[in-house]
């Protein structure tokens, strides 16, 4: 019964696969010997995307946009920069808040009320908890806007790279034709691009 089964399959098989999937290919599909395929092989936009992911800028170097590297430096240094800031205000903000607090719950001097810095002394301790709060969640932003910087430049990388091999040479035009479209089979308008005289 199981040999029945599986002849009965392998039949089956044999008349839905087509047959060409058995045959060798005789004639080997010829080698472009287009230009802009070997710039595109002589300049990969994964080493492009690879290189601006581990070192910000070193995809733009790969791609020779020199110009690109103060505008990847200044972005992501000025969110580090905004990071750096709200992590010294809040550090000095949960401070002053937990030595207030302990202040109020305790009902004691604190010798640390001296430590807090002398711009937060007078503030309540809800106002601390506030800002604390305030400068807690500014963090998480300028952690998410330095990450969202920095994978903004691998894809400038990698769109610069593929654009690399773009023509942009003279001779390039567009032409606007009217009749009939042998692509869509309808009649109208149509823009045409057209390489070369």
């Amino acid at each position: 019964m199981k040999r029945l089964q599986l002849s009965f399959i392998l039949s089956l098989l044999f008349l839905f696969v087509p047959p060409y999937s058995w045959s060798q290919q005789t004639n080997p599909i010829p080698q472009s010997t287009n230009k802009y395929d070997s710039a595109q092989a002589a300049h990969s936009p994964r080493k492009a995307a690879i290189r601006s992911a581990l070192l910000p800028g070193l995809g733009q170097i790969y791609n020779k946009k020199y110009w690109k590297l103060p505008l990847v430096y200044g972005a992501l240094g000025a969110s580090g920069a905004v990071f750096v800031y709200n992590l010294t205000n809040y550090r000095d903000t949960r401070f002053a808040y937990r030595v207030k607090y302990n202040m109020r719950v305790n009902q004691t001097d604190s010798l640390l009320f001296n430590s807090i810095k002398s711009n937060l002394q007078p503030l309540p301790e809800e106002s601390l908890r506030y800002y604390r709060d305030q400068f807690r969640r500014d963090i998480d932003y300028s952690v998410l806007f330095f990450l969202l910087l920095w994978g903004l430049n691998v894809v400038d990388a990698s769109v610069d790279a593929h654009l690399k091999t773009f023509d942009v040479g003279p001779d390039l035009s567009f032409q606007l034709k009217a009749g009939y479209s042998e692509l869509a089979h309808t009649n109208g308008l149509s823009l045409r691009m057209r390489v070369g005289k």
